[in-house]
């Protein structure tokens, strides 16, 4: 009995609960008040990376040997950045919020900016301009498709067995032959030999020091189609790489009061790319920001005493030099305002500019 009845009052106060638990609304502004919040910068970047899966050839190894080049000769995958657009935007900065009593005839807001985020800020202000820059290839020179000779010769050596016969071994020569599969090494002989013997072909072909008769688009169309077989055997020592575009946006928050303006702003990672700033897989990218230091201004202790109410603040921004850093190397700089690393001021609410 004792059992049943706990088990109704639990029912009954499970129902009022909701009820005795309103939600929590938030505190509108005050009616008849100017509300405004300061202006605060955020820093996006556009970043472009460009990811290579390269595949190695099965006779890379045999490269230099046979062709006289260098081949990579395992399968990588890799990202590299070839873009980066940093552009400062204005938000509405929810920590510092104002309200000014309006009064007819008190407050003229022509020298102020009010904009459409909310917040406030002089109407000159300048917001910043955004930067582009563009990561070219480092310049290598190749010369793969170059040497129309081997890159072997040969030398000529005489090889014996000794014969034993009753008195004394004579050298004889023993000739046999077995089929067998060809090495790795020998197939790897072959191709370069039609690599280079497509390259004769194509010479002969342009200096017209061959039997045949080539002219117009018939000359075109043997030569492209030399290049393209050169091409496909080239890919079994040189290897081959498939590239794919990856766009990605991040956004950096400069935080007022810090000791230290440095941001890890992205990381790149050689597996995944652009991963966010907390995604540890990445190299880090930073970004550190060098405010400009304000002088004070001068006062006199009269305007202090004589100072007029309401007021209306504003922020003036510090112009920064922002730096994105890979490692120790400097990818790019340029040169913005970012409000909330500034200094905020006040102007009397009833000052009227004619």
């Amino acid at each position: 009995m004792k059992k049943h009845t706990f088990e109704i009052l639990m029912a009954a106060v499970m129902m009022i609960l909701p009820q005795a638990l309103p939600a929590q609304k938030k505190a509108a502004d005050p009616e008849g008040f100017l509300t405004y919040s300061l202006p605060s910068t955020s820093i996006t970047l556009e970043v472009e990376a460009v990811q290579e899966k390269f595949y190695a050839g099965p006779y890379a190894r045999f490269a230099e040997k046979y062709l006289g080049i260098k081949a990579r000769q395992r399968d990588e995958t890799s990202f590299r950045l070839t873009q980066i657009q940093m552009l400062p935007l204005l938000e509405a900065d929810q920590g510092r919020r104002y309200s000014v009593n309006v009064r007819k005839g008190q407050f003229d807001g022509t020298f102020l900016k009010l904009a459409s985020g909310g917040f406030v800020s002089f109407s000159d202000a300048n917001s910043g301009e955004g930067a582009l820059w563009r990561f070219t290839t480092d310049g290598k020179g190749d010369f793969s498709g170059k040497g129309i000779s081997s890159n072997l010769t040969s030398e000529s050596a005489t090889l014996y067995r000794n014969d034993r016969k009753e008195s004394a071994y004579n050298k004889v020569s023993v000739q046999q032959s077995m089929l067998v599969e060809k090495s790795l090494e020998q197939r790897a002989a072959e191709t370069a030999q039609m690599i280079l013997k497509l390259r004769r072909q194509r010479l002969q072909i342009v200096t017209g020091d061959t039997d045949a008769t080539y002219s117009g688009e018939a000359m075109g169309a043997a030569i492209d189609e030399i290049t393209r077989l050169e091409k496909e055997y080239m890919t079994l020592f040189a290897g081959y790489s498939d590239f794919q575009t990856q766009k990605m946006r991040f956004e950096v928050i400069p935080e007022a009061g810090r000791d230290s303006q440095i941001y890890v702003a992205f990381r790149l990672s050689d597996t995944a790319g652009l991963v966010p700033a907390d995604n540890l897989s990445g190299k880090p990218v930073v970004m550190e920001i060098i405010p400009q230091e304000f002088s004070s201004p001068v006062l006199a202790e009269a305007d202090l005493k004589n100072r007029r109410e309401p007021l209306v603040y504003y922020r003036i921004p510090a112009m920064c030099t922002v730096k994105l850093l890979d490692g120790v190397n400097l990818l790019m700089q340029s040169r913005m305002p970012i409000f909330q690393l500034g200094c905020e001021s006040s102007v009397p609410a009833n000052v009227i500019l004619k």
